[in-house]
């Protein structure tokens, strides 16, 4: 009877023992599953930031290239507005310049 009872302490310790064993390789387990999902979000959430980084670049040299054309049209319509008032301000300053060089040689003779 000793030896049976001892035999069911010896068989229940090992049940124990492979129960304790299993647990540990299923930690184990849950732990590298944690650690790989753990990286996956890591590289996900690096990937979703470079791409709305490089998003936001994008509309940042689209609104840069929108103003600089704007601001090249402005530009140009204001070269052609002066260019345009100095043609008509030429014939008056060439008859103001005239009188005046007239006037000059009036008054130096």
């Amino acid at each position: 009877m000793k030896i049976e009872v001892l035999e069911s302490i010896k068989k229940t310790e090992d049940e124990y023992k492979a129960a304790i064993s299993q647990a540990e390789a299923q930690r184990r387990k849950n732990v590298q599953n944690a650690e790989l999902e753990a990286d996956n979000l890591i590289a996900k959430a690096t990937m979703n930031a470079e791409e709305y980084r490089k998003q936001k670049l994008a509309e940042a040299h689209a609104e840069a290239d929108r103003r600089h054309a704007e601001i090249i049209k402005t530009g140009e319509a204001r070269a052609s507005e002066l260019r345009e008032r100095g043609r008509r301000n030429l014939d008056g300053a060439v008859a103001l310049l005239v009188t005046r060089l007239k006037g000059a040689l009036d008054a130096g003779a």
